[in-house]
C-alpha cells in the first residue's frame, strides 16, 4: 500500500551514486503512485531502472542547486531587494509567514523550535501594464506606461529545523511531483471503451488525492489535510482501479507514458533563474536607473505551464503572531497530527 507521506530520500545521497534501496523504493513508488497493477507487466522494474535514476538524478539536481536559505526575518528585511518585492512591509512579511498553515502545523508539533526554520516560499508572480508618473527632470510626466510587478498567494512548503532536512523533503515532494505529472498525462489519455473512462475518472480522483497530500507545488487554498482520512480515500480508489479490466496492452502503453515521461524530467519540472530591475514601487526600470533595484531569484515551471517565484528561507517563529486557526485549545490535535507527518 502506498504511504502518501512517506519519504523515499535519506538526505545524504551524492549524485548519480544511489543504494539500491533507494533505487528499488522509488521504483515502487512511481509504480504505486500510478498504477499498482503495471507489475503485471514482466520486466517492469527493468525497465523502470534508469528512467527512475535520471529522475533522481534530475531531482537531487535540482534541489541541491537551490541557494543557501534567504534570512526572512524583520531585522534582514531592508538588507535584501528580493524581501521588499515580494512583501509590501516587514509587517505584511511577518503576517503572511504568521497565517501559513504548514509553518503553523511544523510549529504546533515541534513547540521547542525557536529561530531557524527553513522552508521553500513560493509565490506567483503577476506583471501588470499600468499609466503612472514620472519626474523627467523638472517636469512631472503623467499617464506615463508603466510595468508593475506584484507577487501574491505567498505559502510555504516543506517547514522544518535545518537545511539538510528541507532539501531531504523537498527532493521527496520534487520526485513525487514528477509521478503526478505522469498520472495527469495517463489520465488525459483518450479511451473508448466504458472500463476505460471508468479508469480515466478514478485516475483523475487519484492525482487530485495526491496533489492534496503534497505530491506538488500547487496550494492547497484553504483545506485542512487529516492524513488518515485522505490515506482512506486514496486506498478506496486503488481497490476500485484494480477491479477493472484492463487488458495487457493497455497496460504496456501505460507503462510507455511512465518511462518517457521520467526520461523527460528535465523538460517536465525545472527552475530558471529570474533578474528583474524594480524601483521601490515595484515598477520596471531599466537597469541602468538609479532607482532600480536588481531582483534575482528563481521560477519552478512544470510541464503543465505552471510557474512559481522560489525562495528558499531561514524563519524565525519567534517574532511571528500566532495563527488563528492554530489556537492553544487545539494545540493537542495539532502535535497528533504533526507526528503523523514526519517522515
Amino acid at each position: 500500500m502506498l504511504k502518501l507521506f512517506q519519504s523515499i530520500f535519506g538526505g545524504n545521497e551524492a549524485h548519480g551514486r544511489y543504494p539500491e534501496s533507494l533505487i528499488e523504493m522509488a521504483t515502487e513508488r512511481v509504480v504505486d503512485g500510478t498504477y499498482p497493477r503495471l507489475r503485471l507487466q514482466p520486466g517492469y522494474r527493468k525497465r523502470l531502472r534508469q528512467p527512475v535514476i535520471h529522475a533522481i538524478d534530475h531531482v537531487i539536481s535540482l534541489i541541491d542547486n537551490l541557494p543557501a536559505p534567504l534570512p526572512a526575518v524583520t531585522a534582514a528585511y531592508s538588507s535584501d531587494p528580493r524581501l521588499p518585492a515580494l512583501f509590501v512591509s516587514a509587517e505584511h512579511m511577518r503576517e503572511v509567514f504568521g497565517k501559513d498553515d504548514a509553518l503553523s502545523e511544523f510549529r504546533a508539533s515541534h513547540p521547542e523550535i525557536g529561530a531557524g526554520v527553513m522552508a521553500l516560499l513560493l509565490a506567483e508572480r503577476r506583471e501588470k501594464n499600468t499609466l503612472g508618473v514620472e519626474l523627467e527632470g523638472d517636469m512631472l510626466r503623467r499617464d506615463v506606461a508603466q510595468v508593475t510587478v506584484s507577487f501574491r498567494n505567498h505559502r510555504l512548503v516543506d517547514p522544518t529545523s535545518s537545511e539538510e532536512e528541507a532539501r531531504r523533503q523537498l527532493k521527496r515532494r520534487a520526485f513525487d511531483h514528477l509521478i503526478s505529472l505522469a498520472l495527469w498525462r495517463i489520465s488525459e489519455a483518450k479511451s473508448e471503451r466504458a472500463e476505460l473512462n471508468r479508469q480515466h475518472e478514478l485516475l483523475k480522483g487519484k492525482l487530485s488525492l495526491l496533489q492534496r497530500g503534497g505530491w506538488s507545488f500547487e496550494d492547497k487554498g484553504e483545506e485542512s489535510i487529516d492524513p488518515a482520512a485522505l490515506q482512506g480515500e486514496f486506498d478506496t480508489i486503488e481497490a476500485q482501479l484494480a477491479a477493472i479490466t484492463i487488458d495487457d496492452r493497455s497496460l504496456s502503453g501505460q507503462l510507455d507514458l511512465i518511462i518517457e515521461l521520467l526520461e523527460d524530467a528535465e523538460n517536465q519540472l525545472w527552475a530558471e533563474p529570474v533578474e528583474l530591475h524594480l524601483d521601490r514601487m515595484n515598477v520596471k526600470r531599466p537597469a541602468e536607473n538609479p532607482d532600480a533595484r536588481q531582483i534575482s531569484f528563481q521560477e519552478l515551471h512544470n510541464s503543465r505551464g505552471q510557474c512559481l517565484a522560489t525562495l528558499f528561507v531561514s524563519l524565525n517563529p519567534a517574532e511571528l503572531p500566532q495563527s488563528p486557526k492554530f489556537s492553544a485549545s487545539s494545540g493537542q490535535i495539532l502535535a497528533e497530527l504533526g507526528s503523523s507527518l514526519r517522515r
